[in-house]
């Protein structure tokens, strides 16, 4: 698979670097007769959501180093970035970056805005919330079910970075650490949360023609980017229709039994599974590659349907 990213010798100047995407670089020290193909150079812009100038970023293979790219153009630390939507400055959950980045999308970070602290009295069992992170130990609201204890109180929304629940400190962990630790939080009980909001403005457009495609579904029709906790990113084919049906139905299992969504990991359960011949196989594979989830027996078989009708399309 060939790489996304190359590394190149350090450009003479800076208006050298800051190639725009599509644009080319020849491959530098070749001692061949012949010159090498030119490597294109994968640029993407990105702002503020809340407001900014338009800067680019490239070089970069995870989440953490994509934060200290942006935190590194604007002049900010890597840690006040919570998350990153695709081609719209909203807190849309539905165009939340992951692990995958469309080679024309735009990209815009949302920074460390307000600080408040809640009470909450937990009336029924369930919390009604959904629970995500950004892959840099910032875990936050990702969706809110109507009529529910979370929904009662209005100051708690979608995209709150949930900093500490009853005193104690969170950030670094997991989503599903966090979704555990709520869930376990005692019936009829005040608990207390700390929460930060996302900056915002009163209002924002796109500056730029590549961040006008906020109705495109990302990476539809086109490569992706894919970045990687480990070893270089890689340029990606987009996903069959049967795959990207499958992964998302995994998602919504995940909801419904962990508390959480992650695409990622939908992702990666589907790719644990596809090869394998039955479920106890498919639940071996699962408990080598994500074994800290824990996860029920009924999910595990739940998923296990999912792949194999994904595999009879």
């Amino acid at each position: 698979m060939p790489l996304g990213l190359l590394r190149k010798k350090k450009p003479k100047s800076k208006e050298t670097s800051r190639l725009v995407e599509g644009e080319q670089a020849d491959a530098a020290g070749s001692s061949l007769p012949h010159p090498t193909v030119p490597t294109r150079r994968l640029v993407f812009h990105t702002q503020l959501a809340h407001g900014s100038a338009t800067g680019r970023v490239e070089d970069f293979s995870s989440i953490k180093e994509l934060y200290a790219k942006i935190a590194g153009v604007f002049e900010i630390s890597p840690s006040e970035i919570l998350y990153c939507t695709l081609n719209t400055p909203k807190v849309d959950m539905g165009k939340l970056l992951g692990t995958q980045i469309g080679l024309e999308d735009f990209i815009f970070a949302h920074v460390k805005g307000i600080k408040k602290e809640v009470n909450v009295y937990k009336s029924e069992d369930s919390l009604g919330l959904t629970i995500t992170d950004n892959g840099a130990g910032y875990a936050f609201i990702k969706r809110i079910k109507d009529g529910s204890v979370i929904d009662s109180v209005k100051t708690i929304c979608v995209g709150d970075h949930i900093e500490s629940i009853n005193g104690e400190n969170i950030v670094g962990w997991r989503h599903f650490d966090v979704a555990k630790k709520l869930k376990e939080l005692k019936k009829e009980e005040l608990f207390t949360l700390k929460l930060i909001e996302p900056k915002k403005a009163f209002e924002i457009e796109p500056r730029s023609k590549a961040g006008k495609s906020s109705t495109e579904k990302i990476g539809t029709g086109r490569e992706t980017l894919r970045l990687r906790s480990k070893g270089p990113a890689t340029v990606e084919e987009v996903p069959s229709e049967a795959k990207t049906k499958a992964i998302e139905k995994i998602d919504d299992l995940l909801e419904l039994y962990m508390g959480i969504r992650d695409i990622d990991l939908a992702t990666t359960m589907f790719e644990a599974g596809k090869d394998k011949g039955n479920p106890d196989e498919f639940a071996v594979a699962l408990d080598e590659t994500l074994g800290d989830f824990a996860f029920p027996d009924e999910f595990v078989f739940d998923v296990w349907g999912v792949i194999g009708d994904a595999k009879r399309e």
